[in-house]
Parts: C-alpha cells; sequence; structure tokens
C-alpha cells in the first residue's frame, strides 16, 4: 500500500433484509445515500488514524473496487472515511470506541 491509501474489505448485505421493527425490505428496494462499514485490510504508510482490523465508515458510491485473488477489496484515502470504530479506542469509562 502506498501513501494515504487504505484497503477495506466490505461487509457484504445482499438480498433481502429486515427493519428493527421486523419488517422485511427487497433488495430491489431504493435506498437513499447510505454509509457502509468495513474492516480495514491494509494500510499505506502515511496512514495515521486507522490501523488493520478497524471497523471504518465510508460512502460507497466514492470507491475504487479492486480484487485481488479473488477476494474483492475497497481502496480509498484515509480521507474518505467518515469514522472509525475499534477496540483499542474503547480506553476509558465515557468512550465509545468510535470516533469522527
Amino acid at each position: 500500500m502506498l501513501h494515504d491509501r487504505v484497503l477495506v474489505r466490505t461487509d457484504i448485505e445482499e438480498g433481502e433484509r429486515r427493519s428493527s421493527g421486523g419488517i422485511v425490505i427487497p433488495a430491489t428496494a431504493a435506498v437513499g445515500r447510505r454509509l457502509a462499514w468495513a474492516e480495514v485490510v491494509a494500510i499505506g504508510q502515511h496512514v495515521r488514524t486507522v490501523e488493520p482490523h478497524d471497523r471504518v465508515l465510508y460512502d460507497p458510491e466514492d470507491r475504487a473496487e479492486v480484487e485481488v485473488r479473488g477476494v474483492a477489496y475497497v481502496l480509498m484515502r484515509e480521507r474518505d472515511l467518515h469514522a472509525v470504530a475499534a477496540e483499542r479506542l474503547q480506553g476509558s469509562d465515557d468512550s465509545t470506541g468510535l470516533y469522527l
């Protein structure tokens, strides 16, 4: 990985899904602009805020997909990340482990 690039593996949620109220939402339903979660797989040498195995929030419309050994990944710049969730950030009682 070069510079400020981050390689992530997406959480694939294809097909039907259920709302919190139990309503089935078909895969063909149009969803507005929605951010997605992914797991960081690799980072470049100039990335400062995330580490491998962190979960990050990103915009799926602003992405570049790449396939490595038959597995699909998303390649993006660190500045395109919207939030980071990591176990290492949950140090104090008032910490949520999530930062923007």
